[in-house]
């Protein structure tokens, strides 16, 4: 079923919604869990963003993560798995405000865990980074506005070089708090 492809002003209750989610999550999860941030697009204030809230749970052993699987679909998750990303596992809900997507992984996995939280960091302190990908991303939902794909194949390469704009930058800096 295709899903309309929609982007939106940042919305500054995304900020509390996650803290909330993240904790319902980081509950599920245990005392496996010792801290769940806020990424993507919501996570960027004054970033345009389809309003789904990225979450990313740290975790000591990934292992374990898979024995809480009912845990997470009792909050209206579907668990995914590694969902084509080694040493991840992948939640979604797209069925009940607000839309989460949960990208789980063990805390020594620093390539995966750097690579999220230095975009965010980036966009966090480039204003200008920050309004040319929101632009770009209405521009994409207005060309491709039932065409996930259509609309994720533009962004690729913008993201791509972001990504690195933002690992080079953020290089030796430590996680934050939250």
């Amino acid at each position: 079923m295709a899903r309309r492809v929609w982007v939106t002003a940042y919305d500054p209750a995304w900020e509390d919604q996650a803290a909330q989610e993240a904790r319902r999550v980081q509950a599920a999860l245990g005392e496996n869990c010792p801290v769940v941030y806020h990424i993507g697009s919501t996570s960027v204030p004054g970033l345009t963003a389809k309003p789904i809230l990225d979450l990313l749970p740290l975790v000591e052993d990934l292992s374990q993560v898979d024995r809480h699987a009912a845990a997470l679909e009792a909050l209206g998750y579907e668990y995914l798995g590694e969902f084509g990303i080694p040493g991840r596992r992948y939640l979604r809900r797209e069925d009940a405000a607000p839309l989460a997507h949960v990208h789980i992984f063990q805390k020594e996995d620093q390539i995966n865990i750097r690579r999220h939280m230095a975009v965010r960091e980036y966009l966090r302190a480039h204003r200008e980074a920050a309004e040319a990908y929101g632009a770009l991303k209405e521009a994409l939902a207005r060309q491709f506005p039932w065409d996930l794909e259509g609309y994720c194949d533009g962004k690729d390469s913008f993201v791509k070089d972001l990504e690195q704009k933002a690992l080079a930058w953020w290089q030796g800096c430590p996680l934050p708090e939250k």
